[in-house]
């Protein structure tokens, strides 16, 4: 029980920080009389890509010394 606690308050705390930062705009479209009240959210897009590139590795030599045995 204790666990399930800390999660919804962790999960609280990123949703009231997205909305800080603006990634997550919640707004009431119809107002609460009778019917159930409506909400619109705009939330933020993040579109990830791969990209292929040559990169040049150093070469690594390990020499003993000339006394070891």
């Amino acid at each position: 029980m204790r666990t399930l606690l800390v999660l919804l308050g962790i999960v609280a705390l990123v949703v009231v920080a997205a909305m800080q930062f603006g990634l997550v705009s919640i707004d009431q479209t119809h107002p609460a009389v009778v019917q159930a009240p409506q909400f619109k959210a705009d939330v933020a897009r993040v579109s990830v890509g791969t990209e292929n590139k040559t990169v040049a590795v150093p070469t690594v030599n390990v020499e003993k010394p000339a006394n070891a045995q």
